[in-house]
């Protein structure tokens, strides 16, 4: 091997280890002409791929030659390039003029050399080199040029290789990132299982509903976590979905860590890989507030109607009562009557007023429109001057109170509505207890701004089954003949409007405890 061929066949091993080591497609190929320019002396060169369709060749990397020609796609088997790439072999032309398929490349061209570009047993591309003069290539430069047209090859599919390895990554990065980003910010609750039933993801919601980090939850076993899920049917419709690959769903109430009743919606769904169901997803939707904002309204509607019926009959009653008040305070008047006889018409007047204090009450019920005086007041002046109204009643029965009224913020109200409500709270806590009980009052601000009023007994108390029917019009425990069953109807209907809650619950002294709440600045009206 002579001096000249020792040189470049170096320099062709040197090449080609740069070359396996740029990963940058446009690099590389910047590269490869550079070695065209200064190791082999060529005054142009191209480069051109096989495109996606594998028909066409298109050039990806040229110099000396013009815009028009580069750009303009060589069909597979046309021209000296299309042959060297349709059959895989060198090809050298010493006089272009002798040949008619030559495609136009560089201006004046005599002589041109084209190597096909083979990486892992396919053809890939061209490398073409052509000249003005005659005879300008030999059979040395087609043997070296067609070994860096090998290095070259194996080089840029490996550089598109890893482009689009990384072009794949960084779509899976993304895919998994956006797969995150639904994962955690959907708003319901979701969770995956294995076919095992062990948990392998577990998402913000689902943690929040559950009161159970992920941290907690990924890696157990879901029926160990939650036992309730067995006697609730989850466990059944979740081996079903395992068993068979088809999604189920599901209505429920779910009782909670936390010890908390939660209607529940549940979808069920297989994932599956290669066909075959290896685990299911979970989607958990909590409409425990939707169901009870429903229930709400159902009944709001209902007591509209209730409410339009009950004007209409206390119109039509109040119309013969004042006839019979009338008739007998006319016969009243007469002195002739025995005692008997007077005990019945005094009877005929205390029922003419027990059947007007209904339909007033009924009357009260219907209006939802009543004119209304809201001023600024103190709530605990206006307590303190009901427990003065009230304290022959409590007296009577030698009951007690205790007081522990803090300071509040002066709210906006109808100071007789709300003199309504604690009235007929300390009657009804009144009525409860026997002689010498307690009733508690007091008044605070919490730390959410909200004013809560608490009246407590120390009674009988009011059964679990009973606390939410108590609020409804119309109901009432007592006997017979004592009460509409409207009053704590109607307060709560105040305090509503005031976009407060009246509620019940049991009191440590073992009574009942009525409860208002309502926003430090309640709506003006």
């Amino acid at each position: 091997m002579d001096d000249h061929n020792q040189k470049l066949f170096r320099a062709l091993i040197e090449i080609g280890k740069e070359l396996a080591a740029i990963t940058d497609i446009d690099q590389l190929l910047s590269h490869i002409l550079d070695v065209s320019r200064s190791v082999f002396r060529f005054e142009n060169a191209i480069i051109r791929l096989l495109a996606d369709d594998a028909k066409t060749l298109i050039t990806v990397a040229s110099f000396g030659y013009s815009k028009a020609a580069a750009e303009k796609p060589i069909y597979l088997g046309d021209g000296i390039m299309g042959k060297a790439a349709k059959y895989g072999k060198p090809y050298l032309i010493h006089n272009l003029n002798q040949s008619d398929d030559y495609i136009p490349g560089i201006e004046s061209a005599c002589s041109e050399l084209a190597v096909p570009l083979i990486a892992r047993d396919r053809v890939i591309g061209v490398f073409n080199v052509e000249s003005q003069q005659q005879e300008a290539f030999t059979a040395s430069d087609c043997d070296s040029l067609s070994i860096l047209a090998s290095q070259a090859a194996i080089a840029i599919d490996n550089a598109n290789l890893y482009q689009n390895l990384c072009q794949v990554s960084q779509e899976k990065d993304n895919l998994n990132y956006l797969n995150k980003q639904i994962f955690s910010s959907i708003s319901l609750g979701l969770y995956t299982v294995n076919s095992q039933m062990i948990i392998t993801s577990w998402n913000e919601n689902m943690a929040l509903m559950s009161h159970i980090p992920s941290e907690k939850a990924i890696g157990k076993n879901l029926l160990e976590l939650f036992p309730t899920l067995e006697k609730e049917g989850v466990a059944e419709r979740l081996n079903r979905v395992l068993s068979r690959g088809k999604a189920e769903n599901l209505r429920l109430l779910h009782r909670g860590h936390a010890g908390e009743n939660r209607l529940q919606k549940r979808c069920l769904a297989p994932l599956k890989e290669n066909g075959q169901t290896t685990g299911a997803v979970v989607v958990v939707e909590d409409i425990t507030d939707f169901e009870q904002l429903l229930a709400q309204t159902i009944q709001s509607e209902k007591l509209a109607e209730v409410g339009r019926m009950s004007a209409g009959i206390a119109h039509e009653i109040n119309n013969p009562l004042s006839v019979i008040s009338f008739a007998n305070q006319i016969l009243m008047n007469y002195d002739n009557y025995n005692q008997d006889q007077i005990e019945l018409l005094e009877r005929i007047d205390n029922e003419v007023d027990r059947l007007k204090g209904l339909t007033t009450e009924l009357l009260s019920y219907s209006s939802g429109n009543q004119e209304e005086e809201r001023k600024p007041c103190d709530l605990n002046t206006i307590l303190t001057e009901v427990l003065t109204l009230m304290r022959y009643e409590l007296n009577k029965k030698h009951i007690t109170t205790s007081e522990n009224l803090n300071e509040l913020p002066i709210l906006n109200i109808d100071k007789n509505k709300f003199k309504q409500i604690f009235i007929n709270l300390i009657l009804n806590a009144i009525q409860a207890m026997d002689a010498n009980g307690q009733i508690s009052v007091s008044s605070k601000v919490n730390q959410d701004k909200t004013v809560i009023i608490s009246l407590c007994d120390n009674g009988s108390g009011i059964p679990d089954d009973l606390k939410t029917r108590i609020f409804e019009p119309f109901f009432t425990s007592r006997k017979e003949g004592n009460g509409t069953g409207l009053g704590l109807y109607l307060c709560r209907k105040i305090v509503t409007d005031y976009e407060g809650e009246l509620n019940v619950h049991d009191a440590t002294t073992g009574g009942a405890c009525f409860e208002i709440k309502l926003p430090a600045d309640p709506c003006n009206g």
